[in-house]
């Protein structure tokens, strides 16, 4: 992992955190060398529009953790002089920084004695002491939190920051949710799931939740120049911050085209195609309407094929947008995104 230098570099580990939340590892090394390249320095980091970050952040989702990230920068340099704390309770004031955060800065990079829990190593201790607990459960990771407490409280010092990586490979490539490679496992012995057959069983399944479902409409406006209108999203709720095209968001069931128009300010729209894109918690269906003599102004610019490609953008309106890029490209001979 290009974060596990030696010695560790606080900058390069609190970023990677960040980045894995809720992150695959194959997507966050795709994005963390680009991301460095750019941002090289905390210091730099912090210096930049919060737009280049979220640039920079397009693709991995979750944007909330750039603007967090980006927050937290300046807090270090503003109240720190540009150094990651060192103190777990310190690290825990940084916006985004959460316990597990804290504790994995202040052992890995820095020795001190902090516990780490997170999915992986949750389900590594509950099948260690045959805890029945149900994935992610309130009473499961209170359980767990303290088992890992006690376990580096025994270590002291020692190595601390060793032990809680240990524990977080184990669950991410040993022991898993589905499948656990218990022949490769170092505590098979000591594991009770394994021994009582339980390791497919622990942690329990936790109960779906229904998702809910959204309608996007979307509207794709050039102007004369060849530019496209975007607008940019809230500062909270979903993709806060980041650009689209006009989006409107709406509850099941049919609208007509007359009515979409008269929300965009088009003279007409006309439907051209449609998706569906899934986040954590919803089902979205986007519809993608191409419009006429709609202008800018009151949050709305329009912007060129080469300014697209530096704004922060969601995947979801980035598959909008690239298809109009293309016809842009093929039209003009500009680079598309």
């Amino acid at each position: 992992m290009p974060w596990r230098v030696s010695p560790r570099d606080p900058y390069l580990s609190l970023l990677s955190e960040f980045m894995l939340q809720q992150t695959q590892v194959s997507r966050v090394l795709e994005k963390f060398g680009p991301f460095v390249e750019r941002f090289p320095t905390l210091e730099l980091l912090a210096a930049a529009r919060l737009d280049d970050v979220l640039a920079m952040w397009s693709g991995m989702g979750y944007y909330r953790r750039a603007r967090n990230l980006h927050a937290a920068a300046g807090e270090i340099v503003a109240r720190f002089g540009g150094r990651v704390p060192e103190d777990e309770g310190e690290l825990a004031t940084l916006p985004g920084v959460g316990r597990y955060t804290a504790g994995a800065v202040a052992s890995i990079v820095f020795g001190r004695a902090a516990p780490i829990v997170d999915g992986n190593v949750a389900r590594v201790l509950m099948r260690v002491e045959g805890k029945d607990f149900a994935h992610g459960s309130e009473d499961g990771m209170e359980w767990a939190w303290g088992e890992a407490e006690r376990l580096v409280a025994e270590r002291g010092r020692v190595q601390v920051g060793a032990l809680n990586e240990g524990l977080m490979e184990l669950g991410a490539r040993v022991c898993v949710p589905r499948g656990p490679k218990c022949g490769e496992c170092p505590l098979r012995e000591a594991c009770r799931a394994a021994a009582e057959g339980k390791q497919e069983e622990i942690p329990r399944a936790k109960a779906r939740v229904k998702r809910s479902v959204m309608e996007c409409e979307v509207v794709v406006v050039r102007d004369g120049r060849g530019r496209v209108l975007v607008e940019r999203r809230a500062d909270e709720g979903m993709w806060a911050g980041l650009w689209q095209a006009p989006t409107w968001e709406r509850g099941a069931g049919r609208v007509a085209a007359r009515e979409i128009a008269a929300w965009v300010g088009a003279e007409a729209v006309v439907k051209r195609d449609w998706f569906e894109y899934q986040t954590t918690h919803r089902d979205v269906r986007f519809t993608v309407w191409d419009g006429a003599g709609v202008k800018a102004g009151k949050g709305r610019r329009f912007v060129t094929v080469k300014e697209l490609a530096e704004l922060g953008i969601s995947n979801a309106q980035r598959r909008v947008l690239l298809a109009w890029s293309k016809v842009a490209e093929a039209k003009s001979g500009r680079k598309k995104l």
